[in-house]
């Protein structure tokens, strides 16, 4: 019963804050709408230790919201290690598409609130993660059919911190930036959010 009380509160200040004249909402994927950067994590941790790197799960939440080789050279910065980006990033989507996505729980009060707008405002997902990935995330979430478009890894010249993401999702639903709201739990998407001059809600971790 706390946990139902806790969501319906959640969602209601969440619709507080996403209230005003907006013509599309832009929500992140792992983190914002899943329940998921726990098993992202350990999908990480596992394919970096098979390479004789033992990192620190908590560089994942650092560096949230950024492609996946982008992190894995800012763990070679960190570590001095020598991890091969691009086939990192391969091996750590192969593990988590097979061993851990089905785990996958939602951010209730979030897909609430975006099943509970779909049709009043436009709906786009922009996720950092491969789109191959974030179709099956959204899929187990129910929600698959909702949004109107998505943006993902690899899609645009440059990803999140940048803008370019989020500048492409509302080109592609034909609205204004500055009449997008974007729904971002890292602090990579809401500096790519503010670059593109678009409001942002923080969520909360989960």
């Amino acid at each position: 019963m706390n946990t139902e009380k806790t969501i319906a509160q959640k969602y209601e200040s969440l619709t507080i804050l996403s209230a005003g004249d907006f013509k599309a909402f832009l929500y992140d994927c792992d983190g914002t709408l899943a329940d998921n950067m726990g098993l992202h994590k350990k999908a990480w941790v596992h394919v970096a230790a098979q390479q004789g790197v033992y990192i620190q799960d908590s560089i994942i939440d650092e560096f949230a919201g950024l492609p996946v080789p982008d992190v894995v050279v800012e763990i070679n910065k960190r570590y001095n290690s020598n991890l091969p980006p691009e086939k990192f990033a391969e091996d750590r989507e192969e593990l988590f598409l097979n061993e851990y996505q089905q785990q996958t729980q939602p951010v209730e009060y979030v897909v609430n609130h975006l099943k509970a707008h779909k049709g009043k405002v436009k709906i786009g997902v922009v996720s950092g993660s491969k789109r191959s990935a974030v179709e099956k995330t959204l899929e187990i979430l129910g929600i698959a059919g909702l949004p109107e478009t998505m943006v993902c890894a690899g899609e645009t010249p440059k990803g999140k911190p940048f803008p370019d993401p989020f500048l492409l999702a509302a080109e592609k639903l034909g609205v204004l930036p500055e009449e997008c709201l974007v729904f971002e739990d890292g602090d990579a998407g809401t500096k790519a959010a503010e670059a593109a001059g678009m409001k942002w809600v923080r969520i909360d971790k989960v």
